[in-house]
């Protein structure tokens, strides 16, 4: 809708990025205050101050995939959700919670909003000491940390919550300080130890692709390389076209099948897909 759009566009969009467990959501609220930002988005939650108007926590997700993927907001019900919210409380700013730039552009779009008025790093807000910490915390203890109080989330994470936490904040110079509380909560998949997604799962989805592809005759070769500690990957593709077909414009289309249903299926970012056309394949025709 027209109006949605202006909405949308008068939304002052900032950024809060650090890769995961070096204490973004516990510092979440701290650079909210300082950008005057009564809104934030972190991790499927719509959080305005301390209570959780919209969406659900994508920690509360069985597996480490879906966590990803309700963090992004794939799911264009779980975004139509956000917007709903954003409709009836018209905020004036947001701030989105992310690993990376790319997280947060994925975020930004499914959700509708506009462009990026600044980014802020966890490294412009905390020590090497700290986030080094928070990794420890992270990686032997499997602890995450929800910026809103208990009593918000328990509904959602019946057995799993581990103990609120309630940090005193000042909101500046002769202002009285209020206290922030947060939760600590140990999600589902921190039982179920480190995911890997083999290469065959991404040859698989593409020669499935293929088979859907009348241009393409067969999959010759796929390489996969993994990069940025595997958050990334890149595409080696070899194909053989049908004869007949345009081959640039099939293999365009053809790429950006792949990129999207693998990013959808895997919620892995696809940073380079190469496609080599490696030959012709001409029919034989009926007798």
């Amino acid at each position: 809708m027209i109006i949605d759009k202006l909405l949308e566009s008068k939304i002052k969009t900032y950024a809060f990025v650090g890769p995961s467990g070096t204490g973004k959501s516990y510092r979440a609220q701290m650079v909210a205050v300082e950008k005057n930002v009564n809104y934030i988005i972190d991790d499927g939650l719509l959080i305005k101050d301390n209570e959780v108007i919209a969406g659900t926590s994508a920690k509360k997700a069985t597996t480490k995939i879906e966590t990803v993927k309700k963090a992004l907001f794939i799911n264009p019900e779980e975004a139509e959700e956000i917007k709903k919210a954003f409709r009836k409380f018209k905020p004036e700013s947001i701030l989105i919670l992310g690993t990376s730039d790319n997280m947060i552009e994925k975020i930004r779009k499914n959700l509708g909003l506009p462009e990026l008025i600044e980014t802020v790093y966890i490294t412009d807000v905390a020590t090497e000491e700290e986030m080094s910490e928070a990794k420890r915390i992270r990686q032997t203890q499997g602890k995450h940390v929800i910026p809103v109080p208990t009593f918000e989330i328990k509904k959602d994470f019946s057995g799993f919550i581990l103990d609120p936490l309630q940090i005193f904040k000042s909101k500046g110079k002769n202002l009285k300080p209020y206290i922030s509380e947060k939760s600590i909560i140990r999600p589902t998949f921190s039982y179920l130890g480190n995911f890997k997604i083999s290469d065959t799962v991404f040859r698989q989805i593409i020669e499935y692709l293929a088979k859907k592809t009348n241009s393409i005759h067969k999959i010759n070769r796929v390489r996969i390389d993994k990069i940025e500690d595997g958050e990334d990957i890149s595409l080696y593709i070899e194909v053989i076209i049908v004869y007949g077909y345009n081959l640039v414009n099939e293999l365009r289309a053809f790429k950006k099948k792949c990129k999207k249903e693998i990013e959808n299926l895997t919620a892995m970012n696809i940073a380079t897909i190469d496609i080599i056309a490696k030959g012709i394949y001409i029919p034989e025709k009926d007798s």
